[in-house]
């Protein structure tokens, strides 16, 4: 068994592609633990589906445990260090391009190689949101002054709160407690708006806890607080980890949301089964 580590801003993947044998979440617990494994926030299988055409990338279909075990939908930040674990697997050294199927559906990923040894840029076709989730009734209780807020999926769960000085808040307290409340779990985001294009954001990822970055939630970001008039349709989503950019278009229904940022490879790992 070989396995691939990658990081997108610091949110960190083991990938393993086409592995001799199926994984499970007993392998995401012992892996991706960080004293007794290997360490990451995520395990993620990936299984090809179809070669390339000249009509249509090649596609592969992507599992993603989070590091409790729990499987997620989609992860941008995981989707980011997909397509450089797959561009390096097939030695491609040119632009390239993969369709990826998740839980949240088929998400295109594009790939062009970066000056720096290890990193690749990566563009994220995200799909849609939507606000069809509940907000939380837990602020008050954490003495946290939230401006807005509004639960979002684009295809896996997101709140995102607007607030003054998310830096200033014990996420490690507020994270669980608002998560609590939601049967299937959520991201939590803590947001502030900088300027019309740019935000500054901390993480609480369901099943991991503190990340230093989410791309999907990043996303989610992006749509909510330009949803209510306060940014552009390109914003820069600054995270503790580093930044990402969200573009949005809107074809008059939904917005066509789109993830850019890097991927970095940190190494080959061997396993002991």
């Amino acid at each position: 068994m070989k396995l691939t580590k990658h990081h997108g801003l610091g949110n960190d993947f083991l990938i393993a592609v086409q592995p001799a044998r199926s994984l499970d979440l007993t392998d995401a617990i012992g892996w991706c633990d960080r004293r007794r494994g290997i360490g990451a926030d995520g395990l993620i299988e990936l299984r090809s589906l179809s070669a390339p055409s000249e009509q249509s990338p090649a596609l592969w279909a992507m599992t993603l445990w989070n590091a409790d075990g729990g499987v997620a939908e989609v992860s941008g930040n995981g989707l980011r260090c997909v397509g450089q674990a797959l561009a390096m697997q097939a030695n491609i050294t040119d632009a390239c391009s993969f369709l990826v199927r998740t839980g949240g559906g088929i998400r295109r990923v594009d790939v062009e190689p970066d000056r720096r040894a290890g990193n690749h840029n990566v563009r994220v076709e995200m799909g849609t949101a939507t606000a069809d989730l509940d907000v939380s009734g837990r602020w008050g209780e954490l003495g946290v002054k939230v401006d807005r807020q509004v639960g979002v999926s684009i295809g896996n769960p997101h709140l995102v709160a607007l607030v003054d000085h998310p830096e200033a808040l014990d996420l490690g307290v507020i994270g669980p407690i608002v998560e609590s409340d939601y049967p299937t779990g959520v991201n939590v985001h803590l947001v502030r708006v900088d300027s019309p294009s740019s935000l500054t954001m901390r993480v609480w990822e369901r099943g991991v806890g503190i990340t230093q970055a989410c791309g999907s939630g990043a996303c989610a970001a992006a749509w909510a607080t330009r949803q209510w008039g306060l940014i552009e349709d390109e914003v820069e989503v600054k995270m503790t980890g580093g930044a990402v950019t969200v573009q949005m278009e809107s074809d008059g229904k939904a917005d066509s949301i789109c993830l850019v940022g890097p991927a970095t490879f940190i190494g080959t790992v061997i396993p002991s089964e």
